[in-house]
């Protein structure tokens, strides 16, 4: 397919454009591999038939090549013959396979014991191939860049105002965190994805002339699938499994959004703690402006925030499709088919997010810079603290009226204070490390370096445990 054909922006300037990226998702989330994914049901359909005796193992085995061999175009060629994609499906299979084989196909099953539990096997593979290795591999980028700037001063800031000193690893210690609840999350959601084998209003009608306790025949399909079976379903299984994943997919992008805010906003130009490499990199051909030849944008930041904005409205669909008429209507038919697209996106927001902090470098000198710039108003917080302690009664009043001195004087606030007779008592109290904190910003960081070191060592064991459960052969 040509590119510039896609009515989709995802496919022609993402998925398509990179092609390490697309090898990767398309074995899950193409056209055809969804209709791999019913097939591979219906193969396991008839091989569990076989398993309890109903189908014969050569007809399960003929079943089973049959559906190895169905291309997508002869299932649509088909679909648009009869109106009706699962019976398609079952056509093109019964074409391949003996007349003693055909009556065995898609035995006892409805539409939807093919459709969601193909996608539920979709969705759990994917998760296990793409999405939780790639998560790893971000977290731990941040935490070799928390690890690495543990103990890197920076202003810390609330309310976009000076606040008190952090460190820059600290910082990014609480995405860390962040971004690893938010991968165990999606490691929880897609283990509590399900399948169904119950028929056409989850009754089980139609394996009740099988077995006298047909729930069993379920479990033994999707344990084959590797799959948990529902507790009960209608003619869909329960929408929730679904929702809670795309939900974990969407709240752990909305960190990435976040992440690229608070970095793109570190590039801006009165700030400058963070360097683009690209800047700095006299061979460099990225052009900023048409018309202001001098910048290099945070663009990739940028990408990273807007498709956010594109894909979190989606969750609602998902919401909605919760919300089905009695034992089944067909108003989820259209709209969980971009469930997958909602995947592919969100794969590639990691891929943007690692590829774009690759591309940047603290500037450690910097951070320090303008924290010595600021650091006169932040002492009031110290200092209020420390007189406090030592039994000022209105020591927040006194440390807030110095600090707005400070300002109107336009002098430091540390000398200042010195100059106070009616707090030199109290000062007269404090330690000399007490005094250096009042001077000297950088060493009033709290718990910042510990803290972060002791983050990021939790996280290296949960992202190892949360790699553990392999994909599917």
């Amino acid at each position: 397919m040509n590119p510039f054909d896609a009515a989709s922006p995802f496919d022609a300037r993402y998925y398509f454009a990179d092609r390490a990226f697309f090898d990767k998702l398309n074995p899950y989330v193409s056209e055809n591999a969804q209709v791999g994914y019913l097939a591979r049901v219906e193969a396991a359909l008839a091989e569990t038939l076989a398993d309890i005796g109903v189908c014969p193992r050569t007809a399960a085995a003929e079943i089973a090549h049959a559906c190895k061999e169905i291309s997508p175009a002869e299932v649509y060629e088909e679909e648009q013959r009869i109106q009706h994609n699962i019976r398609a499906l079952v056509n093109c299979i019964g074409k391949r396979v003996s007349p003693s084989a055909k009556p065995y196909v898609h035995l006892f099953a409805t539409s939807a014991d093919i459709m969601d539990t193909a996608r539920a096997l979709c969705l759990a593979d994917v998760t296990r191939a793409v999405l939780v290795p790639d998560l790893a591999a971000l977290m731990r980028q941040l935490i070799a860049l928390a690890r690495m700037h543990a103990g890197t001063p920076q202003m810390g800031r609330t309310h976009g105002q000076h606040a008190v000193p952090i460190t820059f690893g600290f910082a990014v210690a609480l995405y860390v965190s962040r971004v690893g609840q938010r991968m165990e999350s999606i490691v929880q959601a897609a283990r509590n994805l399900r399948g169904k084998f119950a028929g056409a209003v989850g009754a089980y009608n139609a394996l009740s002339l099988l077995s006298r306790n047909p729930a069993e025949v379920e479990a033994v399909l999707m344990k084959k699938l590797g799959l948990a079976a529902p507790e009960i379903s209608t003619q869909v299984t329960q929408p929730e499994y679904v929702a809670d994943y795309v939900y974990a997919l969407t709240a752990c992008w909305g960190v990435f959004a976040n992440i690229a805010d608070d970095f793109r906003h570190l590039q801006r130009s009165e700030i400058r703690e963070l360097k683009d490499r690209k800047a700095s990199d006299p061979k460099t051909q990225i052009v900023g402006s048409s018309t202001m030849p001098h910048k290099v944008n945070p663009k990739d930041f940028e990408n990273v925030k807007s498709m956010w904005k594109a894909y979190m409205p989606r969750l609602l669909t998902v919401l909605m499709d919760q919300i089905s008429e009695h034992q089944r209507d067909l108003t989820n038919s259209a709209s969980m088919r971009y469930v997958m697209e909602h995947v592919a996106a969100f794969a590639y927001a990691i891929h943007r997010l690692s590829m774009t902090l690759d591309g940047v470098e603290p500037d450690a000198a910097r951070m320090r810079e303008v924290l010595d710039a600021g650091k006169d108003p932040i002492t009031a917080e110290p200092l209020y603290v420390l007189l406090a302690m030592h039994g000022h009664p209105e020591a927040h009043e006194k440390a807030r009226a110095l600090a707005r001195d400070a300002r109107i004087q336009k002098r430091p606030l540390s000398q200042l204070l010195r100059e106070d007779a009616n707090i030199a008592a109290y000062l007269a109290k404090l330690t000399a490390e007490q005094l250096a904190v009042l001077d000297d910003p950088a060493r009033y960081l709290g718990a910042a370096e510990g803290q972060t070191h002791a983050i990021c060592n939790a996280w290296e064991k949960r992202v190892h445990a949360a790699t553990l459960d392999k994909p599917r052969s």
